[in-house]
């Protein structure tokens, strides 16, 4: 997993509130257990008509889209059934980072498990942000995961909440296995001990 320090980028706005993990990547492309591929498949229903061709008008198929890292989303974020293809799709499609007001539980926990930072901010700082993007789409957004800290277009910088845990395995660039593994050698000596009782 590649570190998350700062991100300084582009923000795609989809405005949606509950977007749903069905919407995110639809269950016809959970039949795989690879990553690869999957950013394709983001928001396939409302990305493409019924022939497969991109729909021009949908963000993610705005030539602005193109690297932009963040994804600027409506409330309640990530909401429906557990499926951890929805942040693969979001990273495989290239975002890093989502903006909301509020995410699923159980997606925050598949986004920070898989290296995508969920950043919840209050009422007042999205809308403020909307505005912004809306009078200058290529601004950009700033994410200091150390800090915790979201700096706007304008330099106003809000904070977001990220469990500590997680945290130190994005700044880190480890999942947990990895984060366990470094003391293996502790816990090697623990079993030897614990053997020996």
């Amino acid at each position: 997993m590649a570190k998350f320090t700062t991100l300084t980028s582009r923000a795609v706005v989809l405005a949606r509130n509950d977007i749903d993990t069905d919407q995110i990547i639809p269950a016809r492309f959970l039949k795989t257990t690879d990553k690869a591929g999957l950013g394709s498949s983001l928001f396939a229903d409302w990305r493409y008509d019924e022939k497969g061709e991109p729909r021009p008008d949908f963000p993610l198929n705005q030539p602005r889209a193109a690297k932009a890292q963040v994804l600027l989303a409506g409330d309640n974020f990530g909401c429906g059934s557990s499926r951890e293809h929805a942040p693969w799709a979001l990273m495989g499609f290239g975002f890093l980072a989502v903006v909301s007001t509020s995410f699923a539980d159980i997606f925050r926990n598949n986004a920070l498990k898989n290296g995508l930072l969920p950043v919840a901010v209050d009422g007042a700082a999205h809308r403020s942000l909307l505005e912004q993007l809306s009078g200058a789409p290529d601004a950009q957004i700033t994410i200091d995961l150390a800090s915790q800290t979201l700096r706007l277009p304008d330099g106003a910088r809000v904070h977001f909440p990220v469990d500590a845990f997680a945290k130190t395995c994005l700044l880190e660039g480890v999942d947990e296995l990895g984060y366990i593994q470094r003391f293996a050698e502790r816990i090697a000596e623990h079993e030897k001990r614990a053997e020996g009782a």
